[in-house]
């Protein structure tokens, strides 16, 4: 008798554990996955010539094509580098030159 109520009460207890609320959202009570934080890169300059276009980012040459640090640079244009971070494309941009005036 015993062991019969141990296992109907051991039935109960699982399927209550295996009931779900369908109104929950999905993922809700989950822990949160981290993220990691992209890195910041610099861009310092841009070269384009007519067989090549080279950038200067965090002061190391880079072609199209190359990968450093997990991210593959995919185009250089003339005013910013396109980059793949994790199936991302990211921009980087020149900064504007500070405009300098004459003092005469």
């Amino acid at each position: 008798m015993r062991l019969l109520l141990l296992t109907v009460l051991a039935l109960a207890f699982s399927n209550a554990l295996a009931l779900q609320d369908p109104t929950r959202p999905d993922g809700f009570g989950a822990s949160p996955q981290a993220q990691v934080p992209q890195k910041e890169f610099s861009l310092a300059s841009i070269f384009i010539g007519n067989d090549r276009r080279v950038a200067v980012i965090d002061g190391v040459a880079r072609r199209e094509g190359q990968t450093f640090e997990g991210v593959r640079v995919r185009r250089i244009h003339p005013d910013r580098v396109e980059l793949v971070d994790q199936g991302r494309v990211r921009v980087l941009r020149l900064e504007p030159l500070p405009q300098v005036r004459s003092s005469q």
